[in-house]
């Protein structure tokens, strides 16, 4: 009767799920307009008022707008194969439109439309600015010390990687599932074996 019993228990769900709100899409959409327009706005604003190389303090020592053109990436790695990351940044726009049907998380939202946003603010730079199309140098104009010199686009993907790592070790996935830890879950595993030996030996002693 006890096999019988425990052969008809299904395993219990370790997963919590957030039910996926439509205005998901709309706060996603939201800011990564913003990311895109921010950036796209400072870029004017660096280009139509300085000139390049010049160096205006902000808060010295602390930050200076310092107007660069960077054919590569970080720390200018790359600068002979501009065409790499404007194929990196196209893929990377791409893959995010196709996970947005998996999209069931408010954090996720948040930081899937910084990412995006970023990355089509440095993509608008490889495109359409000299020297030529898809070979474009990206406007960088914001100096920390002893850091690349970066701007806004740049400033959106990082924060939106943090969140991402934040929420991948809290085992929160895309559809908003929640995971329990590998430790909890094995903690809880070794508990319902238990108490399955418990139950059969207390069915066998009746």
């Amino acid at each position: 009767m006890s096999d019988e019993h425990n052969s008809g228990t299904t395993e219990p769900d370790r997963t919590i799920r957030r039910t996926p709100r439509p205005g998901l899409l709309w706060l996603f959409a939201g800011f990564a307009a913003f990311a895109y327009a921010f950036d796209q706005l400072t870029k004017l604003w660096v280009t139509s008022t300085m000139v390049e190389g010049e160096r205006i303090p902000v808060l010295p020592p602390l930050l200076h707008w310092y107007y660069i053109r960077n054919s590569g990436a970080a720390f200018s790695i790359g600068e002979n194969v501009t065409w790499v990351f404007t194929l990196v940044m196209a893929g990377v726009s791409v893959a995010i439109f196709f996970q947005l049907r998996k999209l069931g998380s408010v954090w996720w939202a948040l930081s899937l439309g910084l990412l995006l946003g970023g990355a089509l603010g440095n993509l608008t730079d490889r495109l359409f600015r000299e020297p030529s199309f898809a070979m474009g140098h990206v406007v960088d104009f914001i100096q920390l010390p002893n850091f690349a010199i970066f701007n806004v686009a740049d400033s959106a993907v990082v924060s939106a990687v943090v969140v991402i790592c934040l929420l991948t070790l809290r085992g929160i996935g895309l559809d908003g599932s929640k995971q329990q830890p590998a430790a909890k879950q094995a903690d809880t595993d070794q508990t319902e074996t238990n108490q399955t030996e418990t139950d059969r030996e207390a069915s066998g002693d009746a």
